[in-house]
Protein backbone atom coordinates (compact mmCIF):
# COMPACT_ATOMS: atom_id res chain seq x y z
CA UNK A 1 0.00 0.00 0.00
CA UNK A 2 1.12 3.51 -0.67
CA UNK A 3 1.59 6.02 2.09
CA UNK A 4 -1.39 7.97 0.79
CA UNK A 5 -3.63 4.88 0.91
CA UNK A 6 -2.55 4.18 4.49
CA UNK A 7 -3.33 7.78 5.48
CA UNK A 8 -6.75 7.55 3.83
CA UNK A 9 -7.43 4.24 5.55
CA UNK A 10 -6.54 5.66 8.98
CA UNK A 11 -8.77 8.68 8.37
CA UNK A 12 -11.66 6.36 7.49
CA UNK A 13 -11.02 4.18 10.55
CA UNK A 14 -11.16 7.28 12.72
CA UNK A 15 -14.47 8.19 11.04
CA UNK A 16 -15.85 4.86 12.24
CA UNK A 17 -15.48 2.74 9.12
CA UNK A 18 -14.55 -0.94 9.36
CA UNK A 19 -11.76 -2.69 7.49
CA UNK A 20 -14.07 -4.29 4.87
CA UNK A 21 -15.68 -1.03 3.92
CA UNK A 22 -12.33 0.76 3.76
CA UNK A 23 -10.91 -1.99 1.53
CA UNK A 24 -13.83 -1.58 -0.88
CA UNK A 25 -13.59 2.21 -0.81
CA UNK A 26 -9.85 2.31 -1.49
CA UNK A 27 -9.91 -0.66 -3.87
CA UNK A 28 -7.20 -2.38 -1.84
CA UNK A 29 -6.82 -5.94 -0.62
CA UNK A 30 -8.59 -6.65 2.61
CA UNK A 31 -5.52 -8.30 4.12
CA UNK A 32 -3.34 -5.19 3.67
CA UNK A 33 -6.13 -2.97 5.03
CA UNK A 34 -6.51 -5.38 7.94
CA UNK A 35 -2.80 -5.04 8.80
CA UNK A 36 -3.15 -1.25 8.88
CA UNK A 37 -6.34 -1.60 10.92
CA UNK A 38 -4.62 -3.84 13.48
CA UNK A 39 -1.76 -1.32 13.83
CA UNK A 40 -4.32 1.49 14.08
CA UNK A 41 -6.11 -0.29 16.94
CA UNK A 42 -2.87 -0.25 18.94
CA UNK A 43 -1.20 2.99 17.85
CA UNK A 44 -3.99 5.12 16.36
CA UNK A 45 -2.34 7.66 14.02
CA UNK A 46 1.04 6.09 14.83
CA UNK A 47 -0.07 3.29 12.50
CA UNK A 48 1.20 5.45 9.65
CA UNK A 49 4.78 5.26 10.89
CA UNK A 50 6.59 2.42 9.11
CA UNK A 51 10.19 3.14 10.02
CA UNK A 52 11.65 -0.35 10.23
CA UNK A 53 15.07 0.86 11.38
CA UNK A 54 13.59 1.61 14.81
CA UNK A 55 12.25 -1.88 15.40
CA UNK A 56 12.13 -2.80 19.04
CA UNK A 57 13.48 -6.08 20.23
CA UNK A 58 11.94 -7.84 23.17
CA UNK A 59 13.63 -10.06 25.70
CA UNK A 60 12.84 -13.74 25.98
CA UNK A 61 11.14 -13.10 29.33
CA UNK A 62 8.80 -10.46 27.89
CA UNK A 63 7.86 -12.68 24.96
CA UNK A 64 7.20 -15.61 27.27
CA UNK A 65 5.07 -13.49 29.59
CA UNK A 66 2.99 -12.13 26.69
CA UNK A 67 2.44 -15.64 25.32
CA UNK A 68 1.46 -17.07 28.69
CA UNK A 69 -0.97 -14.24 29.36
CA UNK A 70 -2.52 -14.66 25.90
CA UNK A 71 -2.90 -18.41 26.40
CA UNK A 72 -4.49 -17.69 29.79
CA UNK A 73 -7.22 -15.77 27.99
CA UNK A 74 -6.13 -12.13 27.74
CA UNK A 75 -6.89 -10.29 24.50
CA UNK A 76 -4.01 -9.83 22.08
CA UNK A 77 -5.05 -6.20 21.47
CA UNK A 78 -4.75 -5.39 25.18
CA UNK A 79 -1.38 -7.12 25.36
CA UNK A 80 -0.13 -5.27 22.27
CA UNK A 81 -1.10 -1.94 23.82
CA UNK A 82 0.41 -2.77 27.20
CA UNK A 83 3.75 -3.92 25.78
CA UNK A 84 3.82 -1.30 23.00
CA UNK A 85 3.95 -3.88 20.21
CA UNK A 86 3.67 -2.80 16.57
CA UNK A 87 0.40 -4.72 16.18
CA UNK A 88 -1.57 -7.57 17.73
CA UNK A 89 -0.18 -9.77 14.97
CA UNK A 90 3.12 -9.90 16.88
CA UNK A 91 1.38 -11.76 19.70
CA UNK A 92 0.09 -14.32 17.17
CA UNK A 93 3.59 -14.81 15.76
CA UNK A 94 5.06 -15.42 19.22
CA UNK A 95 2.25 -17.84 20.15
CA UNK A 96 2.75 -19.77 16.90
CA UNK A 97 6.48 -20.10 17.59
CA UNK A 98 5.79 -21.12 21.19
CA UNK A 99 3.35 -23.82 20.11
CA UNK A 100 5.73 -25.14 17.45
CA UNK A 101 9.04 -25.08 19.37
CA UNK A 102 8.16 -24.41 23.00
CA UNK A 103 10.13 -21.82 24.94
CA UNK A 104 13.12 -22.26 22.62
CA UNK A 105 11.04 -20.76 19.79
CA UNK A 106 11.01 -17.45 21.68
CA UNK A 107 14.72 -17.33 22.42
CA UNK A 108 16.85 -15.05 20.23
CA UNK A 109 18.54 -16.76 17.31
CA UNK A 110 22.17 -16.17 16.40
CA UNK A 111 22.45 -14.34 13.08
CA UNK A 112 24.93 -15.37 10.42
CA UNK A 113 27.24 -18.29 9.96
CA UNK A 114 28.28 -20.09 13.13
CA UNK A 115 31.88 -19.36 14.16
CA UNK A 116 34.54 -21.98 13.57
CA UNK A 117 35.87 -23.68 16.69
CA UNK A 118 39.25 -22.40 17.82
CA UNK A 119 42.16 -24.44 16.50
CA UNK A 120 40.01 -26.42 14.08
CA UNK A 121 41.66 -27.22 10.75
CA UNK A 122 40.17 -25.81 7.53
CA UNK A 123 38.43 -29.10 6.86
CA UNK A 124 39.25 -32.72 7.22
CA UNK A 125 42.69 -33.27 5.68
CA UNK A 126 41.84 -36.76 4.48
CA UNK A 127 38.75 -35.49 2.66
CA UNK A 128 40.76 -32.64 1.11
CA UNK A 129 43.38 -35.08 -0.16
CA UNK A 130 40.68 -37.34 -1.63
CA UNK A 131 39.18 -34.42 -3.54
CA UNK A 132 42.60 -33.38 -4.80
CA UNK A 133 43.33 -36.97 -5.87
CA UNK A 134 40.05 -37.09 -7.81
CA UNK A 135 40.92 -33.85 -9.65
CA UNK A 136 44.36 -35.17 -10.54
CA UNK A 137 42.89 -38.46 -11.85
CA UNK A 138 40.49 -36.50 -14.05
CA UNK A 139 43.37 -34.40 -15.42
CA UNK A 140 45.46 -37.50 -16.18
CA UNK A 141 42.51 -39.13 -17.97
CA UNK A 142 41.88 -35.96 -20.00
CA UNK A 143 45.53 -35.63 -21.04
CA UNK A 144 45.61 -39.32 -22.00
CA UNK A 145 42.65 -38.81 -24.33
CA UNK A 146 44.24 -35.71 -25.86
CA UNK A 147 47.45 -37.69 -26.59
CA UNK A 148 45.43 -40.51 -28.15
CA UNK A 149 43.55 -38.06 -30.42
CA UNK A 150 46.80 -36.38 -31.55
CA UNK A 151 48.40 -39.76 -32.25
CA UNK A 152 45.37 -40.76 -34.33
CA UNK A 153 45.55 -37.48 -36.33
CA UNK A 154 49.24 -38.10 -37.19
CA UNK A 155 48.64 -41.54 -38.54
Amino acid sequence: MTEQQRAQAVALFEAGWGDRRVARELDASRSSIRRVYDRWLVRRTGALVTNRSNRRSYTFEVKLEVVRRYLAGEAKLDLAREYDLASPKQVEVWVRRYRADGEDGLRPKQVGRPPKPAGAPDGDELERLRRENEVLRAQVAYLGKVRALRARERS
